[in-house]
Order: C-alpha cells, then structure tokens, then sequence
C-alpha cells in the first residue's frame, strides 16, 4: 500500500489489462456474453455511493463514469466491456484524477473497490 502511495505522489491515473504486473489490476473476465456483462456492469454502478455515470456506448463498448473523491478532486473512469467470445467477456478500467497533482494512489483504490463490487455480483461467472 505504501508502495502506491509513492507511485500516486507523481502519477495521478491507473489502468488494469493482461499484462498488468499487479495480480490486483489484471483484467477480469466473466463467463456471461458481451451484452449481459453490460447489463450487470451497468446495474453494479448505479449502485455505488458516489458514482455517476456520464455516458454509456455500448457499440463499443464503454462506460465513462465519474467519482468524486474525499478531497473534492474528481475521476474520470472509463470501463472497457471486450467480447473474446459469444459467452466470454473482459472488463477493463482505466482511472484518472483531474488536476496536475498526484493522486495519493487514489485511482487503485477505486479500481479496486469496482472490481470488487462486480466480483461479488458476478461471483458464478468468474472466468480466468
């Protein structure tokens, strides 16, 4: 944790994907089709206290959402819903702090918490 919050004192946006060197920020993949993993995604951020959702493009696959933090500063998340096949489906995040400064690791933490929250919902569907 320490560690992150070092990397946050300079960088103020994290990612998740396959190659991710922190297990906690691999991509997380469901056993659902493309578009009920939309679907429960959607609901699952609805749900979360201090989230909004700015835009939805299911076409391709997006949902941009935003969060306003402790401090007032606000993030911009992107989640990235990727068909690999009709009945397997990959979420990515991407977070960034508004502002110049650091985010004090800010952008893991909410990576992590949405990850967890879709993980709790989609427990019978988790793929590897």
């Amino acid at each position: 944790m320490l560690k992150r919050i070092l990397i946050g004192l300079f960088r103020s946006f994290e990612t998740t994907g396959d190659r991710a060197k922190d297990p906690a920020l691999k991509t997380k993949f469901y056993k659902l089709s493309k578009d009920r993993t939309w679907e429960e995604v959607v609901t699952v951020l609805k749900k979360m206290n201090g989230y909004k959702i700015l835009h939805e493009v299911p076409n391709v696959g997006e949902i941009v959402v935003e969060k306003k933090t402790v401090t007032g500063r606000k993030q911009d998340i992107t989640l990235t819903i990727i068909p690999i096949t009709p009945a397997k489906t990959a979420v990515d995040i991407y977070s960034a702090s508004r502002g110049s400064l650091g985010d004090l690791g800010a952008n893991y933490r909410t990576i992590l918490e949405i990850y967890r929250t879709l993980e709790r919902k989609l427990a019978d569907h988790r793929s590897t």
